[in-house]
């Protein structure tokens, strides 16, 4: 006898095509993430429905470590814009102060100029100092806040130690 035709496994699955609906908003993030992964939204959609009924561990992390970068990188973009304010504020800051200074008499003009230019010189040697120490200007009253603080709560813990006794 001769044994019948074998068939074999396609290399490749065969893909049937399905329907199915998704809120507007997960639909929105499935994009985004084939977009960042430069996949299709079905390919995302696969190894998301793949990784859920295997249980894929590691999918699951990637899954956590992606949600985590996209909110550092929300968190980066956030900054990004306050330091952006911050820096326009300071500017026009400057040169409304500027602005509202007094004019001075012709004869003290030439020894308000070299005087700051003293200032500027003091103000840039400040500024690179801190700069090269690293010794940034809010971490020091961040730890003068903290001081104080810690006085405080010195202070009080004496002072209820004091009347108890």
């Amino acid at each position: 006898m001769r044994p019948g035709p074998v068939f074999r496994e396609e290399a490749m699955a065969v893909r049937r095509r399905m329907n199915v609906y998704f809120e507007s908003d997960l639909l929105k993030q499935v994009a985004l993430l084939a977009a960042r992964q430069k996949v299709s939204q079905s390919a995302v959609i696969e190894m998301a429905v793949r990784s859920f009924l295997t249980g894929d561990i590691a999918g699951q992390q990637e899954a956590a470590l992606i949600r985590r970068l996209d909110h550092l990188s929300r968190q980066m973009d956030g900054l990004d814009e306050d330091l952006s304010v911050m820096g326009e504020t300071l500017a026009l800051y400057v040169r409304a102060w500027m602005n509202a200074q007094l004019p001075l008499p012709p004869d003290a003009q030439e020894a308000a100029k070299a005087r700051g230019r003293e200032r500027y010189q003091n103000f840039l040697a400040i500024l690179l100092r801190h700069l090269a120490t690293g010794d940034r200007f809010l971490k020091e009253r961040s730890r003068d806040i903290a001081a104080v603080r810690e006085q405080r709560a010195v202070d009080a813990n004496g002072a209820g130690e004091s009347s108890v006794g």
